[in-house]
């Protein structure tokens, strides 16, 4: 086991983390683009959703190539695009070649989670997933946790440029590491042979013609795009704008809720296999009811309350970690060879979703002018937010009146 996890889970968990990082970095470095590029509220959504996008394009070829090549060789080489995109983007000098550089990275880190899932599927009993996936999301979590005040102490002495640089270095380091380390021996639960390219699309169209995946995808869709959009940018202008933080104090927020969210992927993931064992609660009625409490916080925070500030900030990042919860629960609906597939194409209308979410709240706040201070308005924030908050109703709608498929 410790072999196992030094080999496979290290280099994958490694990963996770620089990818995480990537995805998180443009809400601490948002001031600095801005005031560079002069942005809007609507070209920043844009950009730092490229990543979404360009992440969302590559999960069905991911899922065939987890399922047909494996972890090791899909995430080693796709890391090293991610590199290429991080130089791109710290030499960019317009919003076009920044986007480039963000569109190229998130192609680099689109096999990071989902390659980590496959491999866990191979390497570990059906009963250790849940657990497994919360220590690969905890993984993330820290590459998150970097992506916050460490990252602001860091361009007080340097520039974002430098940083991605050195996260290019960073790229190719753990792409060489997860392809040396990683086991080349046939894993437990591995198959006897690659499928083929036809039975690989077969699968995929299967998959997409299942009632389960679909009774999941939406609810699970809404919840993590709103997460993602929301803590990976709009987060921190928020609490600039509305509550009136300065950038220091809004960094420390987003460190402690960035610990908050590890705590929940670790927590719930923990929980979840309990109550599974020990009372035969299903994980997806228990991540089901998580999101519903992520839901009433998002509630409280757009309703304007005043008070409070930092409790509903953790509560928002723990229990927005409910929505993982359902990759590992949806993959057991299919058999190990669908696993890959399983997973990329519930990640594919995530990040889809996550896209859409991330620039739709910058144009949505743009409808509004700006300030006398220059920020935006606690409506325009309103809107933003009520929007996916709504959505998220809806999902959550359509999970109960076809729950009898999962």
């Amino acid at each position: 086991m410790i072999t196992i996890i030094s080999r496979v889970y290290l280099p994958l968990a490694l990963g996770y983390a620089l990818s995480y990082f990537y995805r998180n970095a443009n809400a601490i470095i948002e001031q600095d683009l801005v005031a560079e590029l002069s942005l809007t509220a609507s070209s920043l959504g844009l950009l730092t959703s490229m990543y979404f996008i360009s992440f969302a394009a590559c999960q069905i070829p991911v899922g065939m190539w987890l399922d047909r090549y494996g972890p090791r060789k899909t995430e080693a080489g796709l890391l090293l695009f991610a590199a290429v995109g991080a130089v791109i983007f710290s030499q960019a000098h317009s919003l076009a070649g920044l986007m480039v550089g963000r569109l190229l990275i998130g192609v680099g880190v689109s096999a990071c989670l989902m390659a980590a899932f496959k491999a866990y599927t191979l390497w570990f009993s059906k009963d250790q997933l849940p657990t497994i996936n919360g220590f690969q999301m905890m993984a993330g979590g820290l590459g998150a946790l970097a992506a916050t005040a460490p990252l602001q102490s860091a361009l007080d002495v340097t520039n974002w440029r430098t940083v991605f640089v050195g996260l290019a270095v960073i790229s190719v380091a753990i792409s060489a590491l997860l392809f040396f380390a990683y086991p080349k021996t046939k894993a437990p639960n591995q198959s006897e042979s690659p499928e083929s390219i036809g039975a690989l699309w077969e699968g995929i169209v299967h998959i997409l013609q299942s009632r389960a995946f679909w009774t999941i995808a939406p609810i699970c869709m809404f919840s993590q795009a709103t997460f993602m959009a929301v803590q990976g940018l709009w987060i921190r202008p928020w609490l600039r704008d509305v509550i009136g933080m300065s950038a220091e104090k809004s960094a420390n927020t987003l460190f402690a809720m960035t610990l908050a969210m590890i705590a929940g992927f670790l927590l719930l993931g923990m929980l979840s296999t309990q109550l599974r064992k020990r009372f035969a609660l299903s994980t997806v009625t228990f991540s089901i009811t998580m999101m519903t409490v992520f839901m009433a916080i998002q509630a409280v925070i757009i309703s304007g309350y005043p008070n409070a500030t930092l409790p509903l900030m953790l509560g928002f990042s723990f229990f927005a970690t409910s929505g993982i919860l359902p990759y590992a629960a949806l993959s057991q609906q299919f058999d190990n060879r669908l696993a890959g597939r399983v997973n990329t194409l519930l990640n594919l209308t995530v990040f889809v979703c996550a896209f859409a979410f991330q620039w739709g709240m910058g144009m949505l706040i743009d409808l509004w002018h700006t300030t006398d201070s220059g920020g935006h308005s606690l409506i325009s924030y309103q809107t933003a937010f009520g929007c996916a908050f709504v959505l998220q109703a809806i999902g959550l709608g359509w999970w109960f009146k076809n729950r009898r498929f999962v």
